[in-house]
């Protein structure tokens, strides 16, 4: 199993853990201290190593941070994370909810005398930190750069990842390294720039056509690298991580050590771009310590590697067709087993199994939601051997799940009804497709971003007066990370959508205590035929890439437009078509029925 279900927080130790804290806190002349979930690249996801979070707190989300000072210890925590932060932090932490309560707003009311609240600049962007401190102007608090406190009293902290590195054939890659490299080289000759700091290891890995297991779930290996304009590479990655494929990098890229990556910042000649809003502050520091120019530039590989070319988007759609087969045969299983008779744990192991047996699975693409009745509404619920429950007779089953291929990543989530559902239930995930589905459909003029199509998601619900507390839909790697920059479909969403981009489209609705609900597939964004008599010179749309019935049960026919009507049984006649010939004889029957017209 890629998934395993012990409990990894610790949340009775965090009240010992936070008072070594605090005396470090006390003992440096500070009165507190920025614990981020962050790691030196800012990834979402980190290495065990990088677990400060967790390690303090309990906290495992994959979103949030801890402010502690003398007397107090805010846990900032985002919509998705309400429930479960509950859960699973002591009484010496307080959940604090963000962005709605800033941590400067949060700051100025413990401090209200001022003080000095310390951070790792390596964990901190300077986009984060200028915006803090200008937040904080005229308050009296000082923001003071300070080793890494938490590592100081972490006595048994595990030490870097250091996973071989393997390569990504052109064949899935659709581009040579050389020629990504040549490209984005004459961009920053044009830009007057003579190199660029990467830092975001998926950036990198997609740069030089490598992939790596340094975190788990996602296929990166962790490192530095500078680009320079004149078209070549420094990368500072460990040499025997790197044996497998030093020869396949070839002579444009050159190793060196991780621990020169500080120290080399000193020698470059500028104007140097950094990207502000990934690059750890630590990086604008070395560089203004040793004068040399830089600008705030957006990192170079993330819209190239946002917008899939040819190769990458036929590998998406090969991989969602193989993971299509394992959904389907999970579901007609699933469907088979008497209610009560499964766990959660035991709905993980199976969809796992089905991924296996398709010969193609690298690895799971994130821990495997599985959540019956009310840890449905957890929304990044995970379950662990001390949380596993039945799943039961009148509940929902919410599973959101996805696969790492070599051609492709995918991410699915799929809501079922266990027996008879409930007219609530229905009501709701009903208003939930009719979300879905609207994205599905639309069609708009280039130049949009995700924050003007978030609100076709959200209109059912809001009809009713129900809203969900986190993103439509976030952007997807090709085989690297499953959630993505710069583009996503969310009131934050400002980057214009493009061709090739592929997002996820997951509405949902959530019932404290009771279930959840969320509805999710894979598109790609496209160019979309021009209509006779239109006037927009140029429009987009979405392909979906994701092809799995959605339960029928759930669906309350009376109250979806004909047009949605229209669509669901369109899309589900795909899906027979689709994976009919290929889910075997005893699975057909089921795939026939799941997908019967409305």
């Amino acid at each position: 199993m890629f998934q395993k279900f012990t409990e990894t927080a610790q949340p009775e130790k965090g009240p010992e853990r936070l008072a070594a804290l605090r005396a470090e806190i006390k003992a440096q002349g500070l009165d507190g201290f920025l614990v981020p979930r962050a790691d030196v690249h800012q990834g979402e996801y980190v290495a065990p190593r990088d677990e400060r979070l967790s390690w303090l707190t309990g906290f495992t989300g994959s979103a949030g941070f801890c402010a502690a000072l003398n007397d107090v210890a805010g846990v900032f925590i985002d919509g998705r994370y309400r429930v479960q932060v509950k859960a699973q932090v002591a009484d010496s932490f307080s959940p604090v909810p963000w962005p709605e309560v800033s941590l400067a707003d949060w700051l100025r009311e413990q401090l209200p005398e001022g003080g000095r609240v310390g951070f790792d600049p390596w964990l901190h962007t300077p986009a984060q930190i200028k915006e803090l401190e200008e937040a904080l102007d005229g308050s009296n608090i000082e923001m003071r750069r300070c080793a890494n406190l938490v590592d100081r009293i972490w006595q048994d902290q595990p030490g870097p990842p250091m996973a071989p590195v393997i390569a990504q054939p052109l064949e899935y890659a659709g581009q040579t390294h050389d020629a990504k490299i040549g490209q984005l080289a004459k961009e920053l000759a044009e830009k007057g720039l003579t190199s660029a700091v990467l830092t975001l290891p998926d950036s990198i890995c997609w740069l030089l056509n490598i992939r790596g297991s340094d975190i788990a779930r996602n296929p990166v290996a962790q490192g530095f690298a500078v680009l320079s304009a004149e078209g070549r590479v420094v990368l500072y990655m460990a040499a025997e991580k790197l044996a497998e494929i030093r020869d396949d990098l070839g002579a444009l890229v050159e190793i060196r050590a991780p621990s020169r990556f500080e120290p080399d910042l000193a020698n470059l000649t500028g104007p140097v771009g950094v990207d502000h809003a990934t690059a750890p502050l630590a990086v604008v520091d070395a560089l203004d310590a040793a004068g040399v120019e830089h600008r705030d530039l957006t990192d170079p590989c993330i819209l190239p590697k946002a917008r899939k070319n040819a190769t990458e988007i036929e590998g998406a759609r090969a991989a969602h067709r193989r993971d299509a087969v394992a959904m389907v045969r999970f579901l007609a299983w699933f469907d088979a087993q008497p209610a009560g008779s499964l766990t959660e744990i035991d709905v993980v192991h199976r969809l796992e199994d089905e991924r296996r047996a398709t010969n193609a699975l690298r690895d799971i693409s994130f821990e495997t939601i599985s959540g019956a009745g009310p840890h449905g509404a957890i929304v990044h619920y995970r379950v662990t051997e001390a949380t596993n429950a039945p799943v039961e007779d009148g509940q929902l089953l919410l599973v959101d799940s996805g696969g790492q291929y070599q051609d492709g990543t995918t991410d699915i989530t799929r809501t079922m009804a266990i027996g008879t559902p409930g007219r609530e239930e229905c009501e709701a995930f009903t208003r939930v497709l009719r979300g879905m589905i609207a994205l599905s459909r639309v069609r708009w003029p280039a130049g949009m971003a995700g924050r003007d199509l978030d609100v076709l998601a959200r209109v059912a619900l809001w009809e009713a007066g129900l809203d969900y507390g986190h993103g439509t839909g976030h952007g997807v790697g090709s085989y690297l990370s499953v959630h993505e920059g710069p583009a996503r479909l969310s009131r934050t969403g400002t980057v214009p959508l493009e061709p090739g981009m592929i997002l996820s489209n997951e509405p949902g609705f959530y019932r404290e205590g009771a279930y959840g609900i969320r509805i999710e597939n894979l598109v790609v964004v496209e160019e979309a035929p021009a209509l006779p008599g239109g006037t927009v010179p140029s429009m987009l749309r979405f392909e979906t890439l994701t092809y799995v019935p959605i339960d029928r049960r759930l669906v309350l026919p009376d109250m979806l437009p004909p047009a949605d009507r229209d669509w669901l049984n369109t899309y589900h006649a795909q899906c027979r078509e689709r994976l009919a010939p290929l889910v075997g004889e005893m699975v057909r029957p089921w795939l026939v029925a799941a997908t019967a017209p409305l």
